[in-house]
């Protein structure tokens, strides 16, 4: 099969979900229901620090339901997205190929890459944005 040439750019989502770190885990689950994202990108003076996703919140909050309504609520207020964050996640340049970056995705075993110029991130690139071009790509080839 021929290599892929489309490039991140073209297919990520632009203008990422982004997040603090002091964001409290209750404030980012929140941000991800409310703009339908599964990852915030976590910034630090505008510079990527690390990544949350919602399965990392998810993992959190099972630790947390054994104490009481009230006491929940308080603990999970009391977290914060640095608690939980991978620090330093593998990124992509917009300007690598959609192939680099699922490359990338599959040997660090994630399902989304913050999209970085330098340290600024720019964009997300999931597996859903690369299962959209291989449906896109695939689409024309019955005709």
């Amino acid at each position: 099969m021929a290599q892929q040439r489309a490039m991140v750019s073209d297919w990520m989502t632009p203008d990422p979900v982004t997040t603090t770190l002091d964001m409290t885990l209750a404030e980012a689950y929140e941000l991800m229901l409310e703009h339908e994202v599964r990852r915030l990108l976590v910034t630090r003076d505008d510079e990527l620090a690390g990544i949350v996703t919602l399965s990392d919140i998810l993992r959190t909050i099972p630790a947390i339901l054994s104490e009481t309504d009230r006491e929940t609520r308080l603990l999970i207020s009391s977290h914060t997205v640095r608690d939980v964050m991978t620090r330093d996640p593998v990124a992509v340049d917009g300007e690598e190929t959609i192939q680099d970056a699922a490359e990338r995705m599959l040997e660090y075993q994630v399902s989304g890459l913050p999209v970085v110029e330098g340290r600024t991130p720019v964009g997300i690139i999931t597996e859903s944005d690369i299962f959209r071009l291989v449906v896109e790509s695939w689409g024309g080839l019955d005709d």
